[in-house]
C-alpha cells in the first residue's frame, strides 16, 4: 500500500472531533448562536466538554463574561442554517431572526436553547486556564435535553473548507465500556 504525503493544513479533517454545534450565548440583552466544531469530551461524570472559541468571535466576549452557554446539536435538516451562522457575525446579524432559529428558555443558564436542535446542553465554564493562550474553555454540562421525536439524528461533521460528513448509522459491537 503506497502512502502519500498529506498537507498539514488538512489534518483537522481527519481528526474532526464530533458533530458541528451551535453554541448559544446571552450577554447584555443580546442572544447569539455560532457554529462550532472544535470541541472534545473530557470527562463522563460530571460531563466536561473542552471547546475552542476564537477571541475574534462575537460569542467569545459573551462566554468569557457570563461563563455560560448552551451547546445545541443540530441535525442535517439545519445544515444551511448552521453554515449561515458560521458565515456571519453576531456583531452585525441577529442570527435567530435572520436564520429562523427559535430561542427557548434554558433552566439553569441565561443562554437560550435552540428549539430546532435535537439536543441541547446547558453549560457553565469551570476552567479558563487555557483561554488566554489557546481560546480553550472547559465547560461542565449542568442540564441536558433531547427531543424524543428524533429517533436516529443525522448530525453534521465538519471536514474543513466547506466539506461535511453526515453521521446517523449506529452499529453495536461487544464492549466492556459502561
Amino acid at each position: 500500500m503506497a502512502k502519500r504525503s498529506f498537507p498539514l493544513s488538512k489534518v483537522y479533517g481527519l481528526l474532526e472531533p464530533g458533530p458541528v454545534l451551535l453554541l448559544s450565548t446571552a450577554h447584555k440583552g443580546r442572544i447569539n448562536a455560532m457554529a462550532m466544531s472544535w470541541h472534545t469530551m473530557m470527562e463522563f461524570e460530571p460531563p466536561l466538554v473542552g471547546c475552542v472559541v476564537s477571541s475574534r468571535d462575537f460569542s467569545f466576549t459573551a462566554l468569557k463574561a457570563t461563563r455560560e452557554c448552551v451547546l445545541n446539536i443540530p441535525t442535517l435538516e439545519l445544515a444551511q442554517k448552521v453554515v449561515d451562522c458560521g458565515n456571519s457575525s453576531g456583531r452585525s446579524v441577529d442570527k435567530f431572526t435572520a436564520f429562523g432559529l427559535t430561542p427557548a428558555p434554558a433552566s439553569l443558564v441565561d443562554a437560550p436553547l435552540i428549539a430546532e436542535c435535537h439536543a441541547n446542553l446547558e453549560c457553565k465554564v469551570v476552567d479558563t486556564r487555557f483561554v488566554n493562550r489557546y481560546n480553550f474553555f472547559v465547560l461542565e454540562v449542568v442540564k441536558a435535553w433531547t427531543d424524543p421525536a428524533f429517533k436516529d439524528p443525522h448530525t453534521l461533521h465538519h471536514r474543513g473548507w466547506g466539506a461535511f460528513m453526515v453521521a446517523g448509522d449506529t452499529i453495536r459491537l461487544p464492549s466492556k465500556m459502561k
